[in-house]
């Protein structure tokens, strides 16, 4: 069972991934995964992990993360971090701050992204807070 929630948000061509809660529990295609995964299903590749409200992560979910960085890495996106807690010893006790760019301001993190327009696909919408799918 997972401990956190994500909320997905759309700034410019970014699509920031505003993380609640301890991660943990991550194996398998929890909900993690199927947060990274929904932007690049959607085409939008460039991703933020805002991780202001996530006070632990556990090994699993640092598996998640990485693979994840693969994956959007193979799909041309880049995949980054904002607000690291000082408390998230894992990711700094395995040198992973090497690995990821991480930021301590959101607006620096958006403006080292890549400068693409943002073009959503047909029959979609996109809100602050989600993407809603509008039927055919």
């Amino acid at each position: 069972m997972n401990n956190f929630s994500v909320k997905e948000r759309q700034v410019g061509n970014v699509t920031v991934l505003d993380i609640h809660g301890k991660l943990a529990g991550c194996g398998g295609s929890g909900t993690l995964r199927h947060a990274i995964n929904h932007p690049l299903e959607q085409g939008r590749n460039q991703i933020l992990l805002n991780l202001a409200k996530v006070p632990d992560i556990d090994s699993s979910c640092l598996g998640v993360l990485m693979s994840s960085l693969f994956d959007v890495n193979k799909k041309g996106g880049q995949l980054k971090i904002v607000h690291l807690s000082q408390h998230l010893t894992l990711i700094s006790a395995t040198k992973l701050l090497t690995v990821f760019d991480v930021y301590d301001d959101e607006s620096v993190a958006l403006k080292s992204f890549k400068s693409f327009p943002l073009e959503p696909k047909p029959n979609t919408s996109l809100s602050e807070d989600f993407v809603v799918l509008n039927p055919p």
